[in-house]
């Protein structure tokens, strides 16, 4: 079982109202574009404290940049990767550790070895280099079911979308508390009705989850009992999405761009948002 220390962090029962909107006319474009090296839209970028540097997948291996002025330097994979499969990272909100989905084997409660599409975690070290990542044990990842698009709150809530779990037909998004010394079992997340739900976005306070259903993306609001049914987003993004569907939404840490694949060109697409 991993174990790791994740600040106190408390939620407020009294939520703002506030919504996400995009501005009108507000248009998308392509981050890392002018980029030494651009990605190829496999994941969207996740920014550690700072706004300095930037981690993504890019053909099942992580890689990360450095902001120099206005552009990026060239993408590399960082120590872990490159052996096997690893795509969608997400950084814990302090930066100091990387959540993200692997075909990798794992030695299973049985001593077996296994392979699975499971969620796995990593820890930045005193000398800034990641640590030989950890896989997430039973509740959160189980023999025979994959896991995908995860992200992780301030408090250590794991969202996360996983196939047929728990009789669950189909994709659907899952929330997975953090007990201080374990995770809880994970909750099926109802935020679309029975339609399927893809990569769920939680914000690091827990007020809302961006997520990918019925080839669009949503955003449903923290109620303090449950989460609202999900909103579609505006139509500059649904609308001017590539035949096919809208994928990994993320917020930047100022919360004012919106990032997510699948959109009108190759990589991945940015888009500047407002709260009102």
């Amino acid at each position: 079982m991993l174990l790791f220390f994740i600040g106190a962090f408390v939620v407020s029962k009294g939520f703002s109202q506030v919504r996400l909107g995009i501005a009108d006319g507000a248009k998308t474009t392509v981050f890392m574009q002018d980029s030494a090296g651009s990605p190829n839209g496999e994941s969207t970028p996740t920014f550690p404290p700072g706004d300095k540097t930037v981690y993504f997948a890019n053909n099942g291996v992580i890689c990360v940049a450095k902001k120099v002025g206005q552009g990026w330097t060239k993408p590399i994979p960082i120590s872990f990767t490159g052996k096997y499969k690893d795509w969608d990272p997400t950084l814990t909100p302090d930066g100091k550790r990387l959540l993200f989905v692997s075909n990798r084997p794992y030695v299973a409660a049985d001593r077996s070895t296994r392979t699975g599409n499971h969620l796995w975690m990593s820890q930045l070290t005193t000398g800034g280099m990641w640590s030989e990542p950890r896989h997430l044990d039973s509740p959160v990842n189980e023999f025979g079911l994959v896991n995908y698009g995860p992200s992780i709150s301030a408090s250590g809530t794991i969202c996360f979308c996983s196939r047929d779990r728990d009789g669950n037909k189909g994709m659907r998004a899952y929330l997975c508390r953090w007990a201080g010394d374990h995770y809880e079992k994970p909750q099926l997340l109802v935020l679309n009705g029975n339609d399927p739900t893809f990569d769920p976005y939680i914000a690091p306070d827990e007020r809302y989850i961006l997520f990918s259903s019925d080839s669009a993306l949503f955003i449903s609001y923290h109620t303090g009992s449950g989460w609202s049914p999900g909103e579609r987003l505006g139509p500059q993004v649904n609308e001017a999405a590539k035949s096919g569907m809208l994928w990994g939404p993320s917020l930047s840490r100022d919360g004012k761009t919106l990032y997510y694949n699948g959109g009108t060109a190759d990589g991945i697409d940015m888009i500047p948002v407002r709260w009102k």
